[in-house]
């Protein structure tokens, strides 16, 4: 495990036009990439709140066939929360507060020694070392 990817970068392939460079690093380090389980949810979540239609058929075949079997989703778990806790009370005590999934994500990240892989990364810029990336 080597990368998190947010979840733009996951649904960076079902996209019209995919971003040739995201897709290029996505198989480059294919065996080295996980995600979080609130990256699942967001994944889950637009998915469901979809018609019934073949986009929906489409994006349910990727999510189940392809991201499922080849990645880990990684558990919001004590230490994380933890990490979340800290790192959202000292960017409260300065006026940014984060929003709260973003902040999970982050911590899951940061207390796996991961890389988080993000188009967003401008979101997760105010969270202490954590590193990022942007395939973009």
């Amino acid at each position: 495990m080597r990368y998190l990817l947010d979840t733009n970068i996951i649904s960076e392939p079902l996209k019209p036009d995919p971003n040739a460079r995201v897709i290029a690093k996505l198989s480059e380090h294919r065996g080295a990439l996980v995600s979080a389980a609130p990256v699942w949810h967001e994944l889950r979540y637009g998915c469901r709140r979809l018609p019934k239609s073949r986009k929906r058929d489409k994006i349910e075949h990727y999510l189940n066939h392809v991201v499922m079997p080849s990645m880990v989703i990684l558990p919001y778990d004590e230490k994380a929360a933890a990490w979340h806790a800290r790192e959202r009370a000292r960017l409260t005590s300065i006026g940014r507060t984060p929003p709260y999934v973003d902040g999970q994500i982050a911590s899951i990240a940061k207390v796996n020694g991961l890389v988080l892989v993000s188009r967003n990364t401008k979101d997760y810029k105010l969270f202490s070392d954590l590193e990022l990336e942007n395939w973009h």
